[in-house]
């Protein structure tokens, strides 16, 4: 039977118990084998929310996956992150079903004053986690299966003043390398990211066309995004590696194309044209439309007569 509430898992030991796992080897951090795993829920779908960071890699099992609107389909390795207080939703499709893949779970407290804790909010992918996982390649899978060993053996060596140190130093180069990676996916994937750009002008396209201009004013990043079933962090990333430029780029040039067009074809006072593209002040509007175009609006629409 499917939660109605997600079920909130505080502690990495509280995890290892509801997994079937003996306590963790540190109470902040732990790496799993998923082929340990003795408890898998039955038949159903379950909702988790966990108070510590999670990376999985392989996370292979007879069941779906959904992180937000996104659900995982891909045959090929995976990689997926997790931030504290993100839902994760598993549907078992076999209860007799044996994962396999690895998971690290890190609580924020085992990071807790060192530069990891203030970068790791730079690795986006922690963010749009929710809706894009990091597929990668068997060479991929290779370099990323050696650093969690290096992780691993080190989880399972006797604690001393260093372990920390190389635990973090080793989660630091498995990120940089799924930074590496999510680059190259954004590259390896224009089919899928073309067709998003292709709905990004059709949302933009009707959001302009709309009441919801009158009503809510300019169109935000997190809107947009969430029309698109993407996070901001990731549409930024994917638009700024296709098009080179950020959303609310994407955005400015929308709203720039339809004041063109508006100050060429009609006789609408810039005012006017202002406030119907979502502007509360005529100054906001002027200014970004020279920002853009290098001229007034005025002396755009001059230009023409």
């Amino acid at each position: 039977m499917a939660n109605i509430h997600p079920e909130r898992i505080s502690t990495i030991s509280q995890y290892h118990q509801a997994l079937g796992l003996s306590k963790p080897e540190h109470p902040l951090i732990s790496v799993i084998n998923l082929a340990d795993i003795k408890r898998v829920p039955g038949y159903g779908t379950i909702s988790l929310i966990f108070d510590f960071y999670l990376i999985a890699l392989n996370f292979t099992i007879d069941a779906s996956f959904r992180y937000g609107q996104q659900e995982y389909d891909f045959d090929q390795g995976i990689i997926s992150f997790m931030s504290p207080n993100q839902v994760f939703t598993i549907a078992y499709n076999n209860e007799d079903s044996q994962p396999s893949g690895w998971l690290i779970v890190i609580h924020p407290d085992f990071i807790w004053n060192t530069p990891l804790a203030k970068n790791i909010k730079n690795y986006k992918f922690f963010d749009y986690a929710v809706n894009e996982a990091l597929y990668i390649s068997e060479k991929e899978e290779h370099i990323i299966t050696g650093v969690i060993s290096n992780i691993e053996h080190e989880y399972h060596s006797s604690i001393d003043k260093f372990s920390q140190d190389i635990i973090i130093a080793q989660l630091e180069v498995l990120l940089n390398y799924s930074e590496r990676f999510y680059q190259r996916q954004f590259i390896t994937r224009k089919i899928s990211n073309h067709k998003t750009l292709d709905k990004l002008e059709k949302v933009l396209d009707n959001y302009f066309n709309g009441d919801s201009i009158n009503e809510k004013g300019l169109p935000t990043v997190a809107y947009i995004a969430g029309q698109l079933n993407l996070s901001p962090g990731y549409l930024g990333e994917m638009l700024k590696s296709q098009t080179g430029l950020n959303t609310q780029q994407h955005i400015h040039n929308k709203v720039i194309a339809i004041a063109k067009e508006k100050l060429s074809t009609t006789n609408l006072t810039v005012s006017e044209i202002a406030y119907a593209l979502g502007f509360e002040h005529l100054q906001s509007f002027s200014k970004l439309f020279k920002s853009k175009t290098k001229v007034s609006p005025m002396e755009f629409r001059q230009s023409f007569n």
